[in-house]
Order: structure tokens, then sequence, then C-alpha cells
């Protein structure tokens, strides 16, 4: 009786083997595999997305006569990194400005040339320095209103500049027509230019104050 309780014990064990060998089987690389196994990354972040005021700067632009001058000529001043619209709207003013400025100096430049030419020619240049001279005080006068933020006022000043370099080129073409050089010409679009995507951002600016 005894050896028969025997024989059945061991039949069991040897039954019960193969499943403790199988589970063992199963859990052992699972452990080892959470110690060891490489270790799970957080995905690259995605990319930021463009920084606010260069998107003010785009749609500031985008309601002006001319968006890619006024881009290239708001993104040319570091400061337009940080500015609001009203500051856009003085680097704008700004660079209308130096435009002024550039043509009073070409103007002088040119009556050189002609001291030993035409009287009348050297006469006109003068004036015409004076004129972008009187451009670049009015832009002056108008970054003073929009740090006031007098914008009526602002708009006047802007729109007076970009006429005074006309009057150059009225008076060449009335005392001596085909005379009117060319570097006052350019310089004559660019500030027209120059001007009226001031005025475009000041406009914005007032209406938005409003």
């Amino acid at each position: 009786m005894a050896t028969t309780r025997n024989a059945i014990m061991a039949l069991l064990l040897v039954a019960l083997l193969p499943l403790s060998t199988v589970v063992s089987s199963r859990t052992g690389p699972s452990a080892h595999r959470s110690h060891g196994g490489p270790k799970h990354q957080s995905p690259p972040a995605s990319p930021s997305p463009p920084p606010a005021p260069a998107a003010l700067v785009r749609a500031t632009c985008n309601s002006t006569t001319y968006p890619d001058l006024c881009v290239s000529t708001l993104g040319a001043d570091p400061s337009s990194a940080t500015a609001d619209v009203r500051g856009l709207s003085a680097i704008a003013v700004s660079a209308a400005a130096a435009n002024a400025s550039g043509g009073a100096a070409t103007a002088a430049a040119l009556q050189a040339p002609a001291a030993a030419g035409d009287a009348t020619v050297q006469a006109l240049l003068r004036t015409c320095a004076a004129k972008y001279g009187e451009a670049r005080d009015a832009l002056a006068a108008a970054r003073g209103s929009i740090a006031a933020q007098d914008y009526d006022s602002a708009s006047v000043h802007v729109s007076a500049a970009a006429e005074y370099p006309q009057v150059c080129r009225v008076l060449f073409q009335r005392q001596r027509p085909g005379a009117y050089p060319a570097e006052l010409a350019a310089r004559e679009v660019a500030l027209r230019q120059l001007c009226t995507v001031a005025l475009d951002i000041i406009t914005l600016l007032s209406n938005n104050s409003n």
C-alpha cells in the first residue's frame, strides 16, 4: 500500500514538472528585458510656431500698398522683433526719414559737378536738397506724433514728406526739362513708397485704437 502511494506521488511530480518549467521560461526573459532592455525615449519636440512678432510684421504689411517693401523695411530693423503696431509704424517712418536724408545728401553731391556748368541746375539742386531736408524734418515730427499717439498729425506729417521731393521734380520739369537727375528720381519714388507704407500702418494703428 505504501509502495502504491509513493508511485502515485512520483507520477504527480513528473506531471507537474513541465508546467513549472514553462512558467519559469516565460517569466524569466520578461523580467530580464524589463531591467536590461532599451528605455523608451520621448519623441522629438515638434517645431515651434513662428514667433508672434514675425507674424505681426507679416499681418501688418499685408494691409499696406507695398507688402514686400514693408516686410523688407521692417525686417531690416532688429527692433521690429519686439515691436507692436505702433512700434512698426515708427520704424517705417524712420526708414522714410533715412531715405529723405539720403536724398538731401545726393542733391548736395550733385551740385559739385554742376558748379562749372548750368547755374540754374545748381540752384535747382540746392532747392532739391532743401526739400529733402524738409521731408526728413516732417518725418521726425511724425515720429513724435506717433509717440504721443496723435495719429492724425502723424499722417499729415508723413503726407507732407512725400510731397516735398515732387516739388524738386516739378521745378526741373519747368526750368530744365530732361535734366532731372536719375539719382533724385529714384530717391523720389522710394520715398513716396516708404511714406505710403508708413501711412498705411498709421491708418491701421488709428483704426485699431478707435
